[in-house]
This record gives structure tokens, C-alpha cells and sequence, in this order.
């Protein structure tokens, strides 16, 4: 186990969902020395820093685009945790260039400042949607995990360690289904784009102690991904809306109706660790460096984690106790997040 008692944290777009729960984690129980909250707004930061009080935040008004100021703001750090993103399909459709320069641009920008930083860790915080992407925020997130992973071939004889995680969508996030089914569902209709579609599925507490975990466990130049369930996006709409009619608009550009975590082809180096899978990467001499690996199973050969043949499904149970409370309607089971001593996967306890 790492000790965070005397770590330096780098938290890149500190104030979004991801950020918000990830620094109320670490002060709960990692407790580190420090913990750079790194974001544009200057607002956000203002009601983060009303919400937590705590002697160990520090604010950093900072872009990823801007590589001066991240070379500023990595000085003393040990963990990065990369967060920034633009993540709403429609933007970076909309605006290319921008959707470039942040998910791309900026990553390298955090890559070379780590290194010639001297971080110990960096992780990226990527999505199922980079597989075979689809829409440019997938094509931009691909290229993000394309580039941590190999950027760790420009380490030399630094200590920088680079990984990714790569996981499905965050139950109530920003720009979530969730808020919006739950606000369509007040006039009666609750629009889906295919009742066929399919989706991974996890929590803001468990995509926390999944990062956590995975930064305590990298090598440098993983990609770790969760065992999550699947859910029907029909479920989910009739869970949150069961007296609404559902409209099926039709599936819109940019929009895949199932989502793949793990290829045909990323399985043949990839282990299966507990919790998780992690995708090794096709360095010359990674085999010999990884012990930490050696108890995994490979998986079989032509497996393909995608979210229509996962063998865990969603009952409306789970799905209702996965929703968090501000949309539910009735209390919940409690459920488990990544890091419990019983390895929970996703299921109700």
C-alpha cells in the first residue's frame, strides 16, 4: 500500500464530477499532504473551496492547453490525476479543433511537465468510447491513451510512470442520461435514440476507488479497465420513469448502440486481475518487469468485452440502488465501490 501521507496530488479539471469526488475521497482517507485543485473556473473553484474548508486544497486557475502554466503547477508534485476533458459528443463535433487541443494537446502538455517535472505518477482518466471510435471525442481520447502509454518510452532514466483508466459511463454525471430522463419524465414522455442500445455502467464512488487502486498498482503504460455491468438503456428509463411513455427518436450521429471496453485484439495482452483487466502494453521489455501481473489469467482467445455479450446484467434492483439519491424516489441498497476488501464488481450487497 502506498503511503499519501506525504504526497503532493495534481487533480487536472479538479472541479468537474470526477475531481469533486475524487478530492472528497482522498481527504476522507488518503488524507495527502497536498492537493492541487488544477481548473479554468474561477467560480467552481470558488464554491469547491466553500464546500471542503480544508488546509491541504490549493487552487490553480489553469488551462491544459497552456504548457508554461502546467509546468508552474507540476513543480513539487508526485500523482498527477489527468481529469480535464472536453466529453460532450456534440461539442467536440461541433467545435474539432477545440475538442484537439484540449483531449490531445493537452495531454501531451501534462506529459512533458510530469516528466521534466519528475512525477511519479501520472494517470489519464480515459473512456469506453475510445474504442473503435465513432465521434471525435472518441477518436480524441483513443489518441490520449495512444500517447500516455507510449510516452512512457520517453521517460529514460527518470522516475515517471504513465497509465490510463478506461472505464463506462458515470451514473449521474455531467451531461449523464440520468438528469435528463428524470426531468423528461416530468411531462410524461422519456425520448431514447434505440430501445436495442447498451451501456457499462458505474458510480461516481466507484470510478474513484478504481482510479485510487489503479494508481497504486501501475507500472506504467497500462490501461486498466473495471468488470462493470451492463444495463438496458429501456431499463433505466423505465426505472427512473416508470409511468412515462418512451418516444424512440432514432440513433443520432456519433452514437454506437453497444459499447466495447476490451477488442479482439487488445485481449492478447491483456490480464485478468480480480476486479479488473488491465492491457498491457506491447513494449520489448515489459514481461520481464511485471510480477505484479503474474498471478492474471489471460482471457480466451477472441474475447471481446462489450456491453450487449457481458455476462453481468443490471436487474432493476441494482440499477435503482446505482442511481444517486438526488434523482431516486425511494431509499436504496447500499452498494460497494472498487477498492472494498471483497473485490465488489458491481453487485448489491
Amino acid at each position: 500500500m502506498m503511503d499519501w501521507t506525504s504526497k503532493k496530488i495534481l487533480i487536472t479539471g479538479g472541479t468537474g464530477s470526477f475531481g469533486r469526488a475524487f478530492i472528497k475521497y482522498a481527504l476522507e482517507h488518503l488524507k495527502p499532504d497536498v492537493i492541487r485543485v488544477f481548473s479554468r473556473d474561477e467560480l467552481k473553484q470558488s464554491e469547491l473551496r466553500e464546500q471542503f474548508k480544508h488546509p491541504s486544497l490549493r487552487y490553480f486557475i489553469g488551462d491544459v492547453r497552456d504548457a508554461e502554466r502546467l509546468e508552474r503547477a507540476l513543480r513539487g508534485v508526485h500523482i498527477v490525476i489527468h481529469a480535464a476533458a472536453m466529453k460532450r459528443v456534440e461539442a467536440c463535433e461541433y467545435n474539432p479543433f477545440e475538442a484537439i487541443q484540449t483531449n490531445i494537446v493537452g495531454t501531451q502538455n501534462i506529459i512533458n511537465a510530469a516528466i521534466d517535472n519528475g512525477v511519479e505518477r501520472v494517470i489519464a482518466i480515459s473512456s469506453d468510447k475510445a474504442v473503435n471510435p465513432v465521434n471525435l471525442y472518441g477518436a480524441t481520447k483513443l489518441c490520449q491513451e495512444k500517447i500516455v502509454v507510449q510516452s512512457n518510452s520517453y521517460v529514460g532514466p527518470k522516475k515517471t510512470r504513465l497509465s490510463c483508466v478506461r472505464y463506462g459511463n458515470v451514473v449521474g454525471s455531467r451531461g449523464s442520461v440520468v438528469p435528463i430522463f428524470k426531468q423528461q419524465a416530468k411531462s410524461g414522455e422519456v425520448t431514447i435514440t434505440d430501445d436495442r442500445m447498451t451501456r457499462f455502467w458505474i458510480t461516481l464512488d466507484q470510478a474513484v476507488r478504481f482510479v485510487h487502486s489503479s494508481i497504486e498498482m501501475m507500472q506504467g503504460g497500462e490501461v486498466f479497465i473495471p468488470k462493470l455491468p451492463s444495463m438496458k438503456i429501456t431499463d433505466l428509463a423505465r426505472v427512473l420513469a416508470p409511468k412515462a411513455k418512451l418516444n424512440v427518436t432514432g440513433i443520432r450521429p456519433g452514437e454506437k448502440l453497444h459499447e466495447v471496453m476490451i477488442t479482439e485484439d487488445e485481449s492478447r495482452h491483456t490480464v485478468e486481475l480480480g476486479d479488473r483487466f488491465v492491457v498491457e502494453p506491447e513494449f520489448p521489455w515489459w514481461s520481464a518487469s511485471t510480477p505484479a501481473y503474474a498471478k492474471g489469467t489471460r482471457p480466451v482467445d477472441g474475447f471481446r468485452y462489450a456491453s450487449n455479450i457481458n455476462t453481468d446484467w443490471l436487474d432493476d434492483q441494482r440499477l435503482h440502488s446505482m442511481i444517486p439519491e438526488e434523482y431516486r424516489d425511494t431509499p436504496s441498497v447500499e452498494i460497494k465501490g472498487f477498492g472494498d476488501k471483497d473485490k465488489f464488481v458491481g453487485r448489491v450487497s
